[in-house]
């Protein structure tokens, strides 16, 4: 799922934003780690990370100190893809909020990572007392716009996100417009202006400069557009060489050109850095298309692993695996269930309606694909369900309809999947 991606990807770049004012809190009386503290073989986010230690370590009873601790963890987690780093930046901030309970900075940084813990409700009511308080603040409409966009409220987002544009017009605003202009099927809008946010990108910041990139990347590719996404993901790594994120994109390039080898070569590499859900199951499907039934299960086994030692973070990717495969589908629609009831956004429903769709509750599952469209989102894997659920109604003409869309839209929506659509649409 890109949604969950593009949340813990906005909410690092806007950490970098709130660094330097978290600074402020220190006292000028705090020392900062000295040089012979960091080895020449360290990283600056590692650094970051000593000097806060150090700073605590000399004056433990400062907020600031603590915050900046949990920013360089955030830091660090957004570059490694070590998202356990987060819940020491969580930990950092609750001793933050013990010594000083109301500073706002600790408080703006919990209620992102109430986001990056699919807190999203706990996310927005706290966005929206700091926003009571704090009214002129970007960092919390970004919060607000993130919330709102996982829970399905689609017109406060796009509201609190014009907010932010009007107080703060950067990299991290951008971001956001064009996560929100994607949604709503402006494809052409959403990749300008996640071109413009890329351009604006602090030119130190290297992996957020390739984190738009990416993202950009994905646009193109989303629209069928291989080429071009293909670009913005060399562009990303040579950028910032290894990110995790430029190497899955690469993976999704060559396999939707069919360069199958190097598709497995890139997924591997991105796996081997980062183990998420998306990409362990993307390289499941490329052993599967190749003929190694063995490599590809062992892949899909290790999503379920993912999930059990992370703590569950991404169960609705779980549960479409499981649809697409045929199995386990009471499991699946128990997890699409719940998590549509909790959530209202498109993709939960997407997700719901096709474990329907697979449990034979064909109509049900018309009605909450509805859900899914509702936005007009140009989304092939959306389209593709949408005309499965319609052919198996009995409603040739717009399966055939949607099954089209979903194949002009991007041919190569899913390795799997995209070949069950060219069938189904040759027996209509």
């Amino acid at each position: 799922m890109k949604t969950r991606n593009f949340i813990f990807f906005s909410l690092c770049l806007a950490f970098v934003a709130l660094a330097n004012s978290a600074c402020v809190e220190q006292k000028p009386t705090v020392a900062i780690a000295s040089p012979n503290l960091v080895s020449e073989n360290t990283t600056s986010t590692d650094a970051r990370i000593q000097k806060a230690q150090a700073s605590i370590e000399k004056m433990p009873n400062v907020a600031g100190n603590y915050n900046n601790l949990a920013i360089a963890y955030i830091k660090s987690a957004r570059e490694t893809g070590d998202f356990s780093l987060n819940s020491k930046a969580e930990t950092a901030l609750n001793r933050s909020l013990e010594i000083e309970p109301n500073n706002l900075n600790a408080l703006k940084l919990k209620a992102s990572l109430h986001l990056t813990f699919h807190r999203f409700q706990d996310a927005l009511e706290l966005g929206t007392e700091l926003q009571k308080t704090n009214p002129n603040d970007p960092f919390i409409y970004g919060v607000l716009t993130d919330a709102n966009v996982e829970l399905g409220n689609y017109e406060k987002a796009v509201e609190a996100a014009q907010t932010m544009v009007d107080l703060r017009p950067n990299m991290e605003s951008y971001a956001r417009v064009s996560h929100l202009r994607s949604l709503h099927g402006d494809s052409k809008g959403a990749i300008e202006a996640m071109s413009f946010a890329a351009r604006i990108t602090d030119p130190l910041d290297k992996e957020a400069q390739s984190w738009c990139l990416v993202h950009l990347g994905n646009e193109y590719l989303n629209a069928g557009k291989y080429v071009e996404a293909e670009k913005q993901y060399d562009s990303a790594l040579e950028i910032f060489p290894n990110y995790h994120y430029g190497l899955e994109g690469k993976g999704r390039a060559r396999a939707a050109q069919n360069d199958y080898e190097n598709a497995i070569k890139f997924y591997t590499q991105a796996q081997d850095r980062v183990p998420t859900t998306e990409t362990v199951i993307a390289l499941g499907d490329l052993y599967a298309k190749t003929g190694n039934a063995e490599k590809s299960k062992a892949q899909y086994d290790l999503v379920e692993f993912i999930e059990q030692k992370f703590g569950n973070t991404d169960m609705r990717r779980l549960a479409l695996l499981w649809a697409d495969q045929d199995v386990k589908l009471d499991e699946a629609l128990v997890i699409a269930e719940k998590e549509h009831a909790a959530r209202k956004d498109i993709f939960t429903a997407d997700i719901y309606a096709w474990c329907l769709y697979k449990k034979g509750n064909f109509q049900e599952a018309k009605n909450i694909i509805q859900e899914a469209m509702r936005l007009k989102t140009k989304d092939a894997r959306i389209f593709y369900h949408a005309g499965m659920i319609e052919k198996n109604l009995g409603n040739k003409k717009e399966a055939a309809q949607f099954l089209q869309k979903a194949l002009k839209t991007n041919p190569s929506f899913d390795l799997l999947q995209a070949e069950n659509a060219k069938s189904a649409l040759q027996e209509l």
